[in-house]
């Protein structure tokens, strides 16, 4: 019995490591979720403030009709997308291709510039972008560790075992990084 016990201690090693690793990998999985949640909270709140700054400059900027309306479907295609992570950076690097072409359209405009509601609309958009910039680096590394996690030996065993999906990163240039000087000729 007693040499019995030695062999049961070391048998079960293995088995408390699969255990570990495995329970380690659906956390990792579940953070990943949770930080892909806060990225999609921020992207929402820039699909709120987008028609808010569009109509905004819509008063200013009549002729530039095309371009207001093109910003305003681009942003309805990413609040709708709910496709895979590649599928999403690629419709929220259109929208932020089109919110940097709204926002020289606003170069053109001094009283619009100057305008406070302009200004704070511009402002919260800044703030959206550092939030999401934030919320994109927490996901993408939380997408690293599960994917160094997945791929090291000996863990990968348990990933490829349990069927465990490399998830992507989430790559999309921001689209207003800070709001422009207003200089007023005196």
């Amino acid at each position: 019995m007693l040499v019995l016990i030695p062999f049961l201690l070391i048998s079960l090693i293995p088995v408390i490591w699969a255990i570990a690793t495995y329970n380690t990998l659906v956390a990792l999985r579940n953070h990943i979720s949770e930080s892909w949640s806060d990225v999609d909270t921020e992207l929402q709140r820039r699909y709120e403030l987008i028609p808010n700054l569009v109509e905004t400059v819509k008063g200013y900027a009549r002729h530039e009709q095309e371009t207001l309306e093109q910003v305003i479907t681009l942003r309805n295609q990413c609040h709708a997308d709910h496709g895979s992570i590649d599928h999403q950076a690629g419709t929220e690097k259109q929208l932020v291709a089109g919110v940097q072409r709204l926002m020289a359209i606003a170069e053109d405009y001094p009283d619009l510039k100057a305008d406070r509601n302009f200004l704070q609309l511009q402002q919260e958009l800044v703030n959206t972008e550092d939030r999401i910039q934030a919320a994109r680096r927490f996901y993408n590394g939380n997408v690293r560790d599960y994917r160094n996690k997945c791929e090291a030996f000996p863990s990968s065993l348990i990933a490829n075992g349990f069927d465990f999906k490399p998830r992507d990163f989430f790559n999309v240039n921001p689209a207003v990084r800070e709001a422009p000087a207003v200089k007023l000729k005196t």
